[in-house]
């Protein structure tokens, strides 16, 4: 009986943290905006060099 208490117990923890995990926070966002803003960016300048390379 203690072992499927202990069971339960490390299932509903693991649980726990993978629904906390599943959701964005606010630093992830940001990060991802400005990964994004970098990539948009340069985009041109990377064309134009490739196009004056080429």
């Amino acid at each position: 009986m203690n072992s499927q208490n202990e069971m339960a117990s490390h299932f509903d923890a693991g649980y726990e943290k993978l629904s906390t995990e599943q959701s964005f926070t606010t630093e992830d966002i940001l990060w991802a905006v400005g990964i994004w803003s970098v990539i948009l960016t340069l985009s041109p300048v990377i064309v134009f060099y490739m196009l004056m390379v080429a």
